[in-house]
């Protein structure tokens, strides 16, 4: 459970890599809830020990079954996890091959672990720069003075507490003395005198202990005001830079560990006025004049900046996101669930199970009363959390992890007339909290990012447009919701870092000057270097295609945009340009301009009739690349030439990378000869052109390559023939492409 904790509290970078890696091999549901089961069992010895596997296996079931069982008896209304889902699952799957999912979880766990090691590379508590250090250093050295100085004033209380009562010893044992002994009275103006003395000093120790309280709670303020003011809008830019794709580090070790220490101080600081207000308020008390105005103000500045640094304190530490979208946060959909994490950053045993957290939806928005057509929701039901140290590392956190949102009909009647798209309709999530603690009450909340409410899976795309513009724009507290009535335009510098965090949160590898200069060409038509809103996501806009190459790496191209082997964004005279220079079956990967969906080509470069001429490939879709993946293409693509002989044009990966280096570890074996159980021998399917003469680019046609002896010549001729007969039919669309250039 420790692990599957530690990588939810992960960025959303690292935690997409987490997503990519249980994509379409292991339900992450499954694994969330078997989180504690399934990090207890070695997985490394079952998945080469078959009895060992089964065992496991059944151990999951058994355990999904307990969990079934406990949610009915806890009478949730609110539809919850679907064991029975789950169970089927895994008994689908797995029942007869249990070796199988003991593989699975054995290398899943393993490259947990990696990705749980490559954020601690980039941490310390992150990777920040030698400014963002040296700030904290500096912040560490204010704190470390603030603890030694209140140790100071523990001392000196110490002090004057036996400084008190040795006075109160002295004043009654003399007068219990003088009362047996009538001679001792002739000492009495000695003993007051030396009382008297006693007390001047009492009274110099109190002021200077006052002073040293006066100098902590100066040095106090000084570090309250770096931390909200500074620090912790520095890192609320970061999350919500964070959660479009920047790789910047959303750790809060750091902001917990100084909220947590002056929160101690100015506790300690309170607990010794406290004392002295005691020792004021005693019988024969020693307190001179100016004493009680003087710790009256200094109670009200400690106060102050206790009530400052709390009702900063509460912070969403995980933006809400829904588990069908781990790489696109703050897109939420009605009916479905989604999470949200609160941390209280003053992590003080005193402050366990203290503050009651509930969220409320648009709490306190103008919008709701005065714009006429804006969506009202709400959670489908209420639910409040108490903040306890339930995590590994003892933070005083609570994670909503069901909240689910339900629209309430009927429009507002205000005087605004302001009609906006569903996903250019920002909405906010506010955490509120009363803190009740040594006479101290205090209201606090906190807020999430704006969020864009969809009611269908297809607004996703134009929703995070809304987030990255919104996220880009709005920076440090202020949340402008009607942001999209009227939205500014982003700078160029802008777009494209958001745009390469999306490639680098998705690939692994961010877009380089040449692409993101092909992406400037298409998209930016300014002077000034602005793209505004309506140019980049509406009609039929440039941020669509580019989504679409975003979810065709994401299911179908990771390895390959990570390694480098994919050149992307290329025009095709650019393409011409750089081939022509290069030997013949020299080719690079480059994505379809005309296909919204998402698309890859390859193009490569011919020499043979002694000029160079470069083909391209009618691009490869998402549903083609479901069916084979893109190096097996590369690897059984060919041109048929005269006598029926097929050849492979794809020699070498631009620059000059062999093609069986660049993309050998990703092919598949498709010369073994495989008998199915009826005595068949499988079909393996390759993509063939006719060679061009001369050369406009190829069309590329399936053909089904069978193991048999069959003599090739022949078959060929068969099917031109066919070609023939059905030239004007459809009912071969799938083989006959045109002749046109991609």
């Amino acid at each position: 459970m420790a692990q599957w904790q530690d990588l939810l509290r992960l960025d959303a970078t690292l935690q997409a890599r987490v997503s990519q890696l249980y994509e379409g091999k292991f339900p992450r549901e499954i694994r969330h809830y078997l989180c504690v089961l399934i990090e207890s069992l070695d997985w490394d010895l079952a998945a080469g020990d078959e009895n060992a596997a089964s065992t496991y296996f059944h151990a999951l079931l058994e355990d999904l079954q307990e969990q079934c069982i406990r949610s009915v008896q806890e009478n949730i209304l609110l539809p919850g996890p679907d064991y029975t889902g789950m169970k089927d699952y895994l008994l689908k799957n797995f029942e007869y091959k249990p070796l199988n999912l003991a593989v699975i979880l054995s290398e899943c766990l393993k490259e947990e672990q990696k990705i749980k090691a490559s954020a601690s590379e980039v941490q310390a508590c992150g990777s920040p720069d030698m400014d963002q250090k040296w700030k904290w250093k500096d912040m560490d050295n204010k704190i470390n003075e603030l603890k030694r100085l209140i140790m100071e004033v523990k001392k000196e209380m110490k002090s004057l507490e036996f400084l008190n009562d040795n006075l109160d010893f002295i004043q009654k044992t003399w007068q219990n003395k003088v009362e047996q002994d009538i001679g001792l009275a002739q000492s009495h103006a000695v003993v007051e005198e030396e009382c008297r003395k006693r007390t001047n000093f009492i009274i110099q120790t109190k002021q200077v202990l006052l002073q040293e309280i006066v100098n902590i709670l100066n040095l106090a303020q000084l570090i309250v005001a770096t931390l909200t003011e500074v620090e912790l809008p520095e890192w609320r830019l970061r999350q919500q830079l964070a959660c479009i794709g920047s790789p910047a580090d959303t750790c809060l070790d750091h902001l917990q560990k100084w909220f947590t220490a002056v929160a101690e101080v100015l506790l300690r600081v309170r607990e010794q006025l406290q004392k002295l207000k005691e020792q004021n308020n005693t019988p024969d008390s020693t307190d001179a004049s100016n004493l009680p105005g003087l710790m009256a103000v200094i109670e009200n500045q400690t106060l102050s900046l206790f009530t400052q640094l709390l009702a900063n304190a509460l912070v969403v530490e995980k933006q809400p996101i829904m588990l069908s979208l781990p790489q696109r946060p703050l897109i939420l959909k009605t009916g479905v669930c989604f999470s949200v994490r609160v941390r209280f950053l003053a992590n003080l045993p005193e402050f366990k199970c203290l503050l009651k957290v509930k969220p409320v939806f648009d709490k306190d928005v103008e919008e709701v009363k005065t714009v006429k057509w804006f969506r009202h929701f709400d959670f489908n039901r209420d639910e409040c959390k108490v903040l306890d140290v339930d995590s590994p590392n003892g933070d005083l956190v609570t994670e909503f992890g069901y909240m689910c949102l339900k629209e309430i009909k009927g429009r507002t009647k205000g005087s605004i007339e302001c009609r906006l798209a569903v996903t250019e309709e920002l909405h906010i999530i506010k955490f509120v909290t009363q803190f009740r603690h040594v006479g101290l009450e205090l209201n606090i909340e906190a807020s999430t990012l704006p969020v864009v409410v969809i009611s269908a899976t297809t607004q996703v795309s134009s929703a995070w447009a809304s987030i990255m513009w919104n996220n880009m724009l709005s920076t440090g507290d202020s949340r402008n919701l009607q942001l999209f009535v009227d939205p500014p335009p982003l700078t160029w510098e802008q777009l494209s870092q958001v745009l390469s965090w999306q490639f680098l949160c998705t690939g692994k590898r961010e877009l380089d000057e040449n692409q993101l200069s092909v992406l400037r060409d298409k998209i930016v038509d300014d002077p000034d270097d602005l793209v505004h809103w309506s140019k980049f996501s509406k009609n039929k806009n440039a941020w669509l295609w580019i989504d679409g190459i975003l979810d065709l790496i994401k299911k179908h191209l990771v390895d390959l945009w990570r390694d480098g082997s994919i050149m992307g964004f290329i025009s095709r005279e650019r393409t011409a340009e750089l081939l022509k220079e290069k030997r013949t079956g020299t080719f690079l990967l480059r994505f379809s301009e005309s296909k919204t969906n998402g698309a890859i080509s390859f193009s490569w470069v011919d020499n043979s009739n002694g000029a160079p001429f470069v083909h391209s490939i009618y691009p490869y879709t998402k549903d083609e690349l479901e069916k084979t993946s893109l190096p097996d293409y590369i690897n059984t693509y060919s041109l048929r030439g005269r006598k029926s002989r097929h050849t492979n044009p794809l020699l070498y990966l631009y620059p000059d990378i062999p093609k069986d280096t660049a993309f050998g570890h990703y092919f598949t074996n498709t010369a073994e000869k495989v008998l199915s159980g009826d005595g068949y021998v499988h079909r393996k399917r390759g993509d063939f052109s006719d060679n061009p003469t001369p050369p406009p680019s190829p069309p590329r046609e399936p053909n089904t390559d069978m193991d048999m002896e069959m003599d090739e010549e022949t078959k060929l001729e068969s099917h031109e023939v066919i070609q023939e007969l059905f030239a004007d039919s459809s009912i071969f669309p799938e083989h006959y492409g045109s002749w046109t250039s991609y």
